[in-house]
């Protein structure tokens, strides 16, 4: 070999080794981090003078930021998204409770689609897309999960926190593995500590984390270290000069805010801690990171100037952060200014890591590459849908499409005329203030029209029509407890002792023990009653109580509704979770 050869052979092993020894660097790692209820004014960077977010604002100044990115008005439809490529309605997920939280099992996620090119999968935090059986994180492509259920700790369907009250975020019970195990500490801090254990455990092979913290959800519970830091700060000074247009902030609003503001440092400390370990490991510049965030904020608080927070389908409900890094390949510190969405990711990645997109559905993603390597689309203009109401949309309310920079906003009947609706150029009137639907009817109607279309057909996806169910009595969970945040029934069950609700199910055959769980201890001489399709069971001779059982109770194999409720001095009680067990 001549010297020429030996040198360059000598760089090239140089490279290899800088990217991790053994790695295959046409297969970088993936880092996916989202935070929640995270607006996008709750950074630094984006001109928030009050928060301190040293380490997210500096990875955004070495990152590709895309400053026109959108995502859904509210979690669970954006994390569908974000994990198939698709428009939350066609996976199944049309709400965030009310039984509509549940993703389709034939969904194809990032986390299936990477495990086939040979990638080891993880989640940390919020899944939000199913707590049973074949929904779960771990039917869904992830090797390791270590999360909370339903929408968040401290809420009814997260029964294991519920109870836990004001320290919910503390010291909780979460679920490893689809098994419940108990973890000391501050949540975030538990999240951020299991994805560094995962990374290093699979640092040897491509990984995929996906780092879903449930911070600064509410409940707005934080380590008092971080809440003094901001205790005695006006989050709505420094605006004085600002010809934004800012919300008015009451006394809550601000104390709110401070608790926000606290757990967005909590979180910014921890992914400090997580890159010092890529970097340590060396594989810092073979690793994507992404960081965004699921929605607005849900609180008032500073929103850059724009409309709207979470719940809105104006531009501050779904505008959020989105920087993405990757040294190896990628120039950082610069930004793109095509509008994309949530819907992008899955491709992107796919490309990327090599991996084949589903060819037997729909994606409405599009690559992001070609944005990337500063190359024109033919896509730019395609146009984004966005909506949000309980349970199913409501035609015409709080619904929008947007086509370049033409936005139709409807706040309105399902009959209304096209002057009851608003028409914003968001490139001249980014902060959604001067409605232009006299002026530019045309443009309207013509966007009204593709809204229709789009409208149509997304509430007739198949699993729309035929939404995905628990299925109990399989060995891949047993027992199955069906919760609060996936009951149906009466609109906004949550915490409520006489509400009827029920639970959409596939029961195959067999004998099974139920346990009934009440929030509080229910009066004795009741009934407690099981419909379950054509059969009912009942149980008399009942105590004062906060747990009812019944044993041995055989089920032929039906799927249908599921109804509990515990009848006495004329109140029917709604369990606030059933357990269900196969015996036999």
């Amino acid at each position: 070999m001549n010297l020429r050869n030996l040198i360059f052979t000598s760089i090239f092993i140089s490279i290899l080794i800088s990217f991790g020894k053994a790695q295959n660097v046409s297969q970088p790692n993936v880092l996916l981090i989202i935070t929640d209820d995270q607006g996008y004014g709750d950074l630094r960077i984006n001109g928030n003078p009050h928060i301190q977010t040293p380490v997210i604002d500096q990875f955004a100044k070495e990152s590709i930021r895309f400053n026109k990115f959108y995502v859904s008005p509210v979690c669970a439809p954006t994390r569908s998204s974000l994990m198939t490529g698709r428009f939350s309605l066609r996976t199944g997920v049309r709400d965030t409770y009310n039984g509509g939280a549940t993703m389709a099992p034939e969904e194809i996620t990032i986390a299936e689609m990477l495990k086939n090119v040979g990638y080891s999968t993880g989640i940390f935090g919020k899944w939000h897309l199913g707590d049973n059986y074949p929904s779960r994180p771990n039917d869904q492509g992830f090797d390791e999960s270590v999360i909370h259920l339903s929408g968040g700790m401290g809420q009814v369907g997260d029964f294991t926190t519920w109870f836990q009250g004001d320290s919910s975020y503390f010291n909780p019970v979460l679920w490893h593995n689809g098994m419940q195990e108990k973890y000391d500490g501050y949540c975030t801090d538990i999240f951020a500590q299991q994805a560094i254990k995962f990374i290093e455990n699979n640092k040897e092979k491509p990984f995929f984390c996906y780092l879903a913290f449930n911070a600064p959800h509410t409940p707005l519970q934080v380590p008092d270290e971080y809440y003094q830091k901001y205790k005695n700060i006006d989050p709505a000074s420094g605006f004085e000069n600002d010809e934004r247009p800012f919300v008015k902030m009451s006394e809550q609003n601000k104390e709110d805010a401070r608790k926000v503001y606290a757990m967005v440092e909590n979180i910014d400390d921890n992914l400090a801690k997580i890159f010092k370990m890529l970097d340590e490991l060396r594989i810092e510049k073979n690793t994507i990171v992404i960081f965004m965030t699921d929605n607005g904020p849900q609180q008032i608080r500073y929103v850059a100037g724009m409309r709207g927070r979470k719940g809105s389908v104006y531009r501050g409900g779904v505008r959020v952060p989105f920087y993405l890094r990757y040294p190896a390949v990628f120039e950082g510190d610069k930004d793109i200014e095509t509008t994309t969405a949530h819907i992008d990711i899955l491709p992107t990645l796919a490309e990327i890591c090599g991996a084949e997109i589903p060819k037997d559905r729909i994606i409405d993603g599009k690559s992001l590459l070609p944005l990337i390597n500063n190359r024109r689309v033919d896509w730019a203009s395609r146009p984004l849908f966005f909506y949000w109401t309980r349970r199913y949309p409501e035609l015409y309310n709080n619904i929008s499409i947007q086509e370049e920079n033409m936005k139709l906003v409807g706040h309105t009947d399902y009959n209304a005329d096209i002057q009851n609706f608003e028409l914003f150029d968001i490139e001249k009137d980014p902060y959604e203030q001067t409605n232009l639907i006299t002026k530019e009817a045309d443009v309207a109607k013509n966007l009204k029209t593709k809204l229709d279309e789009i409208y149509q057909e997304l509430i007739h996806s198949e699993n729309i029509l035929h939404p995905p169910i628990p299925v109990i009595g399989t060995k891949n969970e047993n027992p199955v407890v069906l919760n609060r945040n996936d009951a149906d029934g009466e609109r906004g069950i949550w915490s409520q002792e006489e509400i009827y609700g029920k639970w959409h199910v596939k029961i195959l055959e067999g004998n099974y023990n139920i346990r009934f769980k009440f929030i509080k201890t229910v009066k004795g001489g009741g009934k407690m009653t099981l419909e379950a399709g054509p059969v009912i069971h009942q149980k008399i001779n009942i105590t004062d109580t906060d747990l009812i059982e019944m044993h041995n109770v055989h089920f032929t194999e039906t799927e249908g509704e599921l109804i509990p409720f515990y009848s006495v001095a004329g109140k029917n009680i709604l369990p606030f979770w059933v357990e269900i067990e196969r015996i036999n």
